[in-house]
């Protein structure tokens, strides 16, 4: 079955430029011209990625997408951020909200087919079936859920496969690029600084059960997950 993409952005041209690029590649091809009609889109079909353009009218893709990644129904959406705004802390706020990917304009349609494929792999790539303990928290593959005491967390797909990885390694530690390489997969675009980006929201969900601490910084060299006290 064809992928659906959703492309979001208030330039036609943009638009067209994109939509042809993604028929070319084999994608069903979905187009709006503001978050507003998006919505409305993705009421009656859900896509499977979403490109999305930062500065809009009436509601910005940075809303937008925040709304997305905390709303049950659709967290599971793979958003791309498309924007003008290239600084690191541009980029660090976009991923903050939700984003599974940033590409600043002008990109190549060749860049972006492949940061698309990228990162349908990472949403739709199978997990083996099984159940993993690390302290207070159950992660399951087959369920697709992580709980603490009962409480189930509000994970993106990216989050969960990081965790899924950390749980399933405890006590090793691994450098950003390891990381990369194991959660995101070999030669893919995204940065070393995304992996920071994602701990961090990663252990935003955890804070309120404390069990944020079971990700463990180490100094120069990457992240480790550990349930010992």
């Amino acid at each position: 079955m064809k992928k659906a993409i959703l492309i979001v952005d208030d330039e036609s041209a943009i638009r067209d430029m994109v939509r042809m690029a993604l028929e070319n590649a084999d994608f069903d091809v979905l187009d709006a011209a503001s978050a507003h009609q998006a919505e409305s889109i993705i009421s009656e079909q859900t896509p499977d990625v979403i490109l999305l353009d930062w500065m809009m009218p009436g509601i910005s893709g940075i809303d937008f997408a925040r709304k997305l990644k905390s709303d049950s129904k659709f967290s599971h959406i793979g958003i791309i951020m498309l924007t003008a705004r290239s600084g690191e802390d541009d980029r660090v706020r976009g991923l903050d909200v939700g984003a599974d990917d940033y590409i600043a304009k002008p990109f190549s349609t060749r860049e972006l087919i492949s940061r698309v494929n990228a990162l349908l792999r990472r949403l739709v790539e199978p997990l083996a079936s099984e159940t993993i303990v690390g302290g207070r928290l159950i992660l399951d593959t087959e369920r697709h859920q992580v709980t603490v005491d009962g409480q189930t967390l509000m994970l993106s797909p990216t989050e969960f496969k990081l965790l899924h990885f950390f749980m399933s390694h405890a006590e090793r530690v691994y450098s950003r690029v390891q990381l990369l390489d194991n959660v995101w997969g070999e030669n893919i675009y995204v940065e070393e600084r995304t992996i920071d980006v994602h701990i961090r929201r990663l252990r935003k969900v955890l804070e309120p059960y404390h069990c944020d601490i079971y990700i463990k910084t180490v100094r120069g060299v990457g992240y480790r997950f550990s349930a010992e006290s």
